[in-house]
């Protein structure tokens, strides 16, 4: 049977599929766990840090599909710093993406297990526990 008449998952993905994940990393329960509690201590000023900062997230993702649009690679966004300032830098720039994705994990997994434990009847969470 030839790869093209077989049906099931592939391996490759969808754009939308691509999407999802990129939406599913950036917006997540550690970022309303977060920013509750930057409110809290702040005020509503916090929105408008976060409305500064996604405009400079916007701005950098433009960025880099214009890069990745006139110099296509296969690899991450740390070929871009590879090129233009030189082996050391894509290597710090790759490893500090993998660095912040493993802290994006563990703080998500942190902030569900918070909300989903105020799901549970009887569930209490000690203080300094």
């Amino acid at each position: 049977m030839s790869n093209s008449t077989t049906t099931g998952s592939g391996n490759n993905l969808t754009t939308r599929q691509i999407t999802m994940m990129g939406i599913g990393g950036a917006i997540g329960a550690g970022l309303f766990i977060g920013s509750g509690q930057a409110v809290a201590v702040a005020g509503p000023s916090v929105i408008l840090a976060f409305a500064l900062a996604g405009f400079l997230v916007i701005l950098i993702m433009n960025m880099l599909g214009e890069m990745a649009a006139a110099n296509p690679s296969s690899g991450s966004f740390s070929v871009y710093a590879t090129k233009a300032l030189g082996p050391n830098a894509g290597a710090v720039i790759g490893w500090l993406y993998w660095i912040q994705a493993v802290i994006v994990i563990s703080a998500e997994a942190t902030g569900a297990a918070a909300i989903i434990g105020g799901w549970i009847p009887g569930f209490r969470r000690e203080p300094g526990r």
